[in-house]
């Protein structure tokens, strides 16, 4: 999967208005449907943006907000039947890292996503098109990301495909005590982590190590 999006959601940036998302996304989205053999995913929580990069050529809603960021997402989604990544995030993209609370992060992300499966099929949405997020980074502190990837087996147990989007984030430079932007190996090895713990899609930015790494990590039998 290709994931296009055209607004930050990483923590305290500032949003986009629609048309402006539109116009960042569509040039590429239209630049690479058709030429690729693999499905594009667009990470947005705005239904007029969805609709626009569906009839480019994406497949996937990627939405951070767990399709409550916009009443009209989860009928589109429902409509013409694509694929939809329901995320966790506490907050909002300006507020979520404001002194997060959990009293038990595990069994609160659990119940979450829970409902909004139980949303998402009572939308009209099925059930084979549906992709659960326990959303690290969103609305966590390292702390609590690091409880989230120690269970990733619980998130598992839940009847539909788990993603982890761990990519680069945070609590890998706080773990190292690396202050460098480079968190590629960080990455890796959080990836061969959750993949062996049973995720079944893995987001990164370094595809070529983190695929390498799979094969290996495969190979020595480490994972089916």
């Amino acid at each position: 999967i290709i994931d296009i999006g055209g607004e930050s959601t990483r923590p305290y940036s500032d949003p986009v208005a629609i048309d402006e998302e539109v116009r960042r996304v569509l040039p590429v989205i239209d630049g690479l449907a058709g030429r690729l053999s693999i499905p594009i995913s667009i990470d947005t929580s705005k239904s007029a943006v969805a609709r626009e990069a569906i009839d480019a050529g994406a497949e996937i809603i990627n939405d951070v907000t767990g399709l409550e960021g916009d009443p009209g997402m989860a009928p589109l989604a429902a409509a013409v039947e694509v694929g939809v990544c329901v995320m966790h995030m506490k907050g909002t993209p300006q507020t979520m890292q404001d002194d997060p609370q959990y009293d038990n992060v595990v069994e609160e992300i659990l119940e979450y996503l829970r409902q909004r499966m139980e949303f998402c099929l009572s939308a009209g949405i099925d059930k084979e098109c549906i992709c659960l997020d326990p959303g690290i980074g969103f609305g966590k502190t390292h702390e609590h990301n690091l409880e989230l990837l120690r269970h990733t087996k619980r998130f598992c147990e839940l009847e539909a495909p788990i993603l982890i989007g761990h990519s680069r984030k945070g609590f890998i430079g706080k773990v190292l005590g690396d202050k460098t932007a480079d968190r590629t190996a960080g990455t890796v090895g959080v990836s061969l982590a959750v993949a062996a713990a049973g995720a079944d899609v893995i987001r990164v930015h370094d595809v070529k190590p983190t695929v390498d790494a799979l094969k290996l990590f495969r190979a020595a039998g480490a994972i089916p």
